[in-house]
């Protein structure tokens, strides 16, 4: 089985975790994630494996939190995260840094790459996507800041980033972007509105724009089509099993979450946040969309109707204050949930800041003190 269809066995198999009565995220919750199994948090989790296997206390030291969800601590602000097949570590990006890094639980991370960037404003490394053939390829793509523009590099071991897609407009603000693998193998692409929702609207212009790429391999591709325009500031982009994208952007009066079909049918503002909690990261399945919030400090559980693939109930919240800005969002094979924090560029950064945090969906959460 590819990573790619496993990938999405797993996010399939955690919303039907997520969407059990025992598991529905609840506002009124004041404890925290239960704690995750043992093995989870050191290894591999596969049948049969103990869910209270004891292990030694975690070292403690600088920069190791005490959290045992916690993955890795003192990164510098996060961008994009994405899971590695092996489901017990990850890449994530520094955002201003141009840093990508290998992190697992109780080891120090691994620098892979790092690439030249323009942090100013929301730009900078702020998504990764793995190939859809990544057991074989290895290859790594990366929506990335220019002195000029915002672009899309792929990345292959032992060599130099190869443009994929340039020219996607830069402005004072607006440049993050994201990235990810349909289940097709087309490669999406969410660009944010460089600070002008005129561009966004213009077809003529690749800002503010979900874009689909059907040639990722070839150097200086251009986009096949235009799923989506009017895109604000750019949140997150997750397609799910049924080949459905899901979108998070900020407008100037609203969050956002929009859907294009698999057949193309454009459907904005399925769901909207007047008050604006800073919509970012995402983590789609078959009926629940995972979305980080940076400004409301907190997890966004959508619960999506299976039968008609809307929204109809209010979002359910996890995580409220306890980690701070949250930023990114993915699932791994097994299942389990990883998120990235933001709070040296969106909050109030601790000792610990930022992180990376691993999450069983199978336990409610809710507030507590950061």
């Amino acid at each position: 089985m590819s990573f790619r269809l496993a990938r999405i066995a797993a996010v399939s198999a955690m919303t039907a975790i997520l969407l059990t009565g025992c598991a529905r995220f609840d506002d009124s919750t004041t404890s925290p994630f239960e704690p995750p199994p043992t093995q989870a948090l050191g290894g591999e989790v596969g049948p049969g494996t103990p869910t209270t296997t004891s292990k030694a206390p975690r070292p403690t030291g600088p920069c190791i939190d005490p959290d045992e969800a916690v993955v890795v601590s003192c990164l510098d602000t996060t961008g994009g995260i994405v899971v590695l097949p092996d489901a017990g570590s990850a890449l994530v990006t520094e955002r201003r840094t141009g840093r990508i890094l290998q992190v697992t639980a109780d080891r120090k991370p691994v620098e892979v790459a790092k690439l030249n960037v323009d942090a100013t404003g929301d730009g900078g490394l702020t998504d990764i996507a793995l190939s859809p053939h990544y057991d074989e390829d290895k290859l790594i793509y990366a929506y990335v800041t220019t002195g000029s523009d915002n672009r899309i590099v792929r990345l292959a071991p032992g060599d130099e980033p190869k443009p994929i897609l340039v020219g996607i407009p830069k402005g004072p603000d607006g440049n993050a972007g994201a990235i990810d693998f349909a289940p097709n193998g087309d490669l999406i692409v969410l660009t944010g509105d460089s600070g002008s929702p005129a561009a966004a609207a213009d077809p003529n212009s690749r800002a503010g724009k979900v874009l689909r790429i059907t040639d990722p391999q070839t150097t200086g591709a251009s986009p096949s089509s235009i799923l989506m325009s009017g895109v604000g500031r750019a949140g997150g982009l997750c397609p799910d099993p049924q080949g459905n994208i899901w979108v998070t952007d900020r407008t100037e009066t609203e969050d956002r979450l929009s859907k294009v079909t698999s057949d193309g049918t454009v459907l904005n503002s399925v769901w909207t946040w007047p008050d604006k909690p800073g919509v970012a990261g995402c983590a789609a399945a078959a009926d629940a969309i995972v979305v980080s919030l940076e400004f409301a400090k907190a997890l966004a559980v959508v619960r999506v109707e299976a039968s008609t693939g809307t929204v109809s109930t209010a979002p359910s919240i996890a995580l409220q204050q306890r980690y701070g800005a949250l930023h990114g969002a993915a699932t791994g094979p097994d299942g389990l949930i990883w998120i990235t924090t933001a709070n040296k560029t969106s909050g109030t950064p601790g000792p610990f800041d930022d992180r990376v945090i691993r999450i069983p969906p199978q336990s409610p959460a809710g507030g507590g003190s950061d």
